[in-house]
């Protein structure tokens, strides 16, 4: 029989070189692209502009102090200025990065130049889940071309239109929380290692060396919240990365522990207010 392949050998590397990609009135927005492959790392570290990060193909995962975020090809996380951060692949990716000179406190900017009402407004102090919509995609992608630079009046009119779209674009309630406590993130990295090794919480309290009753006051404390209802953010994350790999619902329902793919598509609409099949391919 065929031996089981060897998972690959984590490797690190440095993050870009802010001294040339650093945004400016001249340059408003840089976008590069690097390609990845799974078990890479980006180094901690941190800028004083703002960072909109995603995959333009494959699986990523950006992670700051207190949150960690499953990045696939339709989903941007934004990252304020002056906030750690690194990037684990999770599976071989085109990484892009875009540098984002930051109005404060407000983020990016329509085009009118005024702040939207709606879905699109909220804290742009913190780290967050955006929709990455098809013309999101292709600003970046004309963005990263070399030649851009060459033109500066064009590259500014695609600069203020991604900035447009990225104010417009739809925040999704995404995202896991990480506690500072050391006992209780250690038993979360775990979860989030293999979130489907154990169904409740009794498994994961055993298996850490704790009570239920210490893990779930601590769960409360650290991140004021339930269990159940962490790891359901887990699970979410998961399963986005599973969808970005084109796995069937049927599969990933299966492989999280759900009795059935409705009993999975009841979770997601109690989460995030859409279907499955609506949540998955947005953008």
């Amino acid at each position: 029989m065929p031996r089981p392949a060897r998972p690959r050998a984590s490797r690190s590397e440095l993050p870009l070189d802010p001294a040339v990609h650093a945004p400016s009135a001249a340059h408003p927005v840089w976008v590069r692209k690097r390609a990845l492959r799974a078990a890479t790392r980006i180094v901690p570290h941190r800028h004083p502009w703002a960072q909109v990060a995603f995959s333009a193909t494959g699986v990523v995962r950006l992670t700051v102090p207190d949150h960690t975020f499953i990045v696939p090809p339709t989903r941007v996380v934004w990252v304020p200025p002056d906030v750690e951060h690194f990037v684990s692949v999770v599976e071989d990716a085109e990484l892009v990065t875009m540098y984002v000179l930051q109005d404060q406190p407000r983020g990016p900017q329509p085009l009118a130049g005024q702040p939207l009402a709606g879905s699109a407004a909220g804290d742009w102090s913190r780290c967050r889940v955006l929709e990455a919509s098809p013309l999101l995609r292709e600003l970046v992608t004309e963005l990263a071309r070399e030649d851009v630079v060459q033109e500066p009046a064009r590259e500014h009119c695609l600069a203020a239109l991604l900035q447009d779209e990225l104010a417009r674009a739809r925040p999704l309630p995404l995202g896991v929380r990480l506690p500072a406590d050391k006992r209780l993130r250690a038993l979360c990295d775990a979860v989030l290692d293999d979130p489907a090794r154990h169904d409740s919480l009794e498994g994961w309290a055993q298996e850490a060396g704790a009570s239920v009753r210490t893990v779930a006051r601590l769960f409360r404390q650290e991140l004021d919240t339930s269990f159940a209802a962490w790891r359901q953010q887990v699970l979410l994350a998961k399963a986005l990365s599973m969808a970005a790999a084109r796995r069937p619902m049927s599969h990933i329902a299966a492989e999280l522990g759900y009795a059935s793919p409705s009993a999975f598509s009841a979770m997601v609409r109690r989460a995030v207010g859409m279907p499955p099949s609506r949540f998955f391919n947005a953008g």
